[in-house]
């Protein structure tokens, strides 16, 4: 690990039926996929402390601050809680990764295919660039990591579109910052996703 060990940032939902990814509703219905979430977010935050010390883990919450995964989560693993704030994704993304001094990173909860050992390798990368970014396989990304704050990457972006890695790659270039790409990720959102996740486990 790098000297300066950057603070790893979780956004997570809490789990509750209807709210928490509803795509995967009609493979599993409202209850199964609140289930779903939340059986991904236990198996994030898992990756994130095999990775890093807790102390250097926050999960910020949704929906429902108070929500037992989340305590159960904090007792188990001994991370900090922060509700998130108001705003779209990316006023909450950079809030988090400046909430705590030093390199930060930040993944959603719901990329199982972002390993304890790629969240180290992501950690090292910080070192030598500005930025570190996992691309998702849907034209986003699951995972970024700053070294100091960089507004315009997080402004303006179309999130939920195939565009945002894209329009961030041009930020990036556009700032003049040296940049790091360590491996494609993919997420859970759809029906076929969580088969895909569900088969890699039984391999």
């Amino acid at each position: 690990m790098p000297a300066e060990m950057p603070h790893l940032h979780l956004l997570a939902k809490a789990p509750l039926a209807g709210q928490a990814k509803t795509r995967l509703s009609p493979l599993l219905g409202a209850e199964g996929a609140a289930n779903a979430h939340a059986e991904l977010v236990r198996h994030c935050v898992a990756n994130a402390c095999e990775a890093l010390p807790a102390e250097k883990v926050t999960l910020w919450t949704a929906l429902d601050h108070a929500h037992p995964l989340f305590i159960e989560l904090r007792k188990q693993f001994g991370l900090t809680l922060i509700p998130q704030p108001d705003g779209d994704l990316g006023v909450r993304v950079r809030h988090a990764l400046n909430s705590t001094p030093g390199p930060a990173m930040l993944m959603g909860s719901d990329c199982p295919s972002i390993t304890s050992t790629l969240i180290t390798t992501c950690a090292q990368q910080l070192a030598s660039h500005d930025v570190v970014i996992l691309p998702a396989e849907d034209g986003g990304y699951g995972f970024v990591g700053t070294r100091q704050d960089y507004p315009a990457l997080f402004a303006d972006i179309p999130w939920g579109t195939q565009s945002v890695l894209t329009t961030t790659q041009q930020r990036i270039k556009a700032l003049g910052l040296h940049a790091a790409y360590p491996a494609i990720i993919w997420d859970v959102d759809r029906p076929e996703d969580w088969q895909r996740w569900k088969a890699s486990e039984n391999l």
